[in-house]
């Protein structure tokens, strides 16, 4: 069993934190309890239940946190929308670190996908 770690979806969540978790250091220090705190909680959950749901054995468990990760990635474009809005960002970052998002919700279904399938074929063996 390959660990979290290797997992391609986990990969991409972690580049995605760590560009979130840079840029929000250009933030408004007033924003420290607001958004920035949200925008780095969001993006750091969508690895975090990526990593737990990893590490159940029945499709069921696991695809309840990738549900969860995809929330939180879903969750992260509108942080970032409110930060386009208030201006910390513009349209350039905002775009590309919305399709950062859109690519990991589309690795997240389908990692579940993949579960999923995997789950149907022990069952039928």
């Amino acid at each position: 069993m390959k660990a979290f770690t290797d997992l391609d979806v986990w990969k991409k969540s972690r580049v995605l934190r760590n560009n979130i978790s840079t840029l929000v250091g250009s933030f408004p220090s007033e924003e420290k309890y607001r958004l920035t705190d949200q925008i780095i909680r969001s993006s750091r959950s969508i690895g975090n239940n990526i990593a737990e749901g990893h590490g159940r054995y029945h499709f069921a468990d696991s695809s309840k946190f990738l549900l969860n990760a995809r929330g939180s990635a879903i969750e992260t474009i509108d942080h970032l929308v409110i930060a386009l809005d208030e201006k910390f960002i513009n349209e350039e970052i905002f775009s590309k670190l919305k399709e950062d998002c859109e690519e990991c919700i589309k690795m997240i279904n389908g990692y579940i996908k993949y579960l999923r399938n995997q789950s149907l074929s022990t069952k039928t063996s």
